[in-house]
């Protein structure tokens, strides 16, 4: 991708706790509540990561995260400090698209902001550890991100390359805007409702963040950012992360039942949609 690395800036749009460290034990309140899907995923990771991370149902917490500022960034190694600007470009770009993009949809824009963290992390959706991954959480409306999840993206999962990691920001994000459009509200209650259909909502509402990164990435190719390797490389990272391939590295099996964020063929044709198309209206991944 096209950056200018020496001129970037860290984003107002960033919080730095990598000098907080992850924090004790829980919090009070009686623990995180997951439904089947949320167990599932927990089970696949345990497996895949080799971590127990049913230990984070010990304790959770509803309200928001008790930290609102900056807090002073922990020493880094200079490759760690150019993802930081490369993840500050990113995120201001993204969020910029979406400025101009979401009144066309009928709704303004307010910005998100992402949290970078070391190894776990106090958020407004509970308590998380790095080997979850980024996750956006739409009580806090904030992003969160480990940043060495992209060394386990790119060695672990086999999706390198800078748009590989731009995707993982632009698909955050786009829960951002679902929060905004009232689908991710809309999504929770009708996961109530129908808790049969709770794992193929959530299916539903990952595909659609995927289109809406894929609008993203249709801006970038308009203003030519992108350069020659880079549309592979975000296919390469939604492909990287479809349920099917992650069930298979950590039970040998693949049941489609139990998906929660669609399958490889699935991620990357909807993330193709919202690329070539660059349109809300084609993300609607609910009809």
């Amino acid at each position: 991708m096209r950056w200018d690395e020496q001129n970037q800036q860290v984003s107002e749009d960033i919080e730095d706790r990598r000098g907080e460290g992850g924090g004790g034990g829980g919090f009070g309140g009686g623990g995180m509540k997951i439904g089947l899907g949320g167990f599932v995923l927990l089970a696949v990771l345990s497996l895949v990561f080799r971590k127990n991370f049913f230990a984070l149902l010990g304790g959770g917490d509803a309200g928001p995260s008790a930290s609102t500022g900056v807090s002073v960034p922990a020493p880094a190694a200079p490759e760690e400090q150019r993802r930081v600007k490369f993840v500050s470009f990113v995120l201001d770009d993204v969020q910029a698209t979406w400025t101009r993009e979401l009144p066309r949809a009928g709704r303004p824009y307010h910005h998100a902001k992402l949290v970078l963290f070391r190894d776990a992390v106090r958020s407004g959706c509970g308590y998380a550890e790095r080997a979850m991954g980024p996750f956006y959480c739409p009580v806090d409306e904030k992003v969160y991100i480990d940043l060495g999840f992209y060394d386990e993206l790119s060695h672990r999962f086999g999706a390198p390359g800078e748009f590989a990691q731009a995707y993982v920001i632009a698909h955050e994000v786009g829960h951002h805007v679902q929060t905004i459009l009232g689908i991710d509200e809309r999504v929770r209650r009708a996961q109530q409702d129908r808790p049969d259909q709770a794992n193929a909502l959530s299916v539903r509402m990952e595909l659609q963040a995927d289109c809406l990164a894929g609008i993203w990435g249709h801006s970038t190719e308009q203003r030519n950012i992108l350069q020659q390797g880079d549309v592979e490389s975000g296919l390469a990272a939604a492909a990287a992360v479809g349920d099917d391939r992650i069930q298979k590295a950590a039970t040998g099996r693949v049941n489609p039942e139990r998906f929660t964020h669609g399958s490889s063929q699935q991620r990357t044709e909807w993330f193709r949609r919202g690329l070539s198309t660059g349109s809300v209206a084609s993300c609607d991944t609910f009809r």
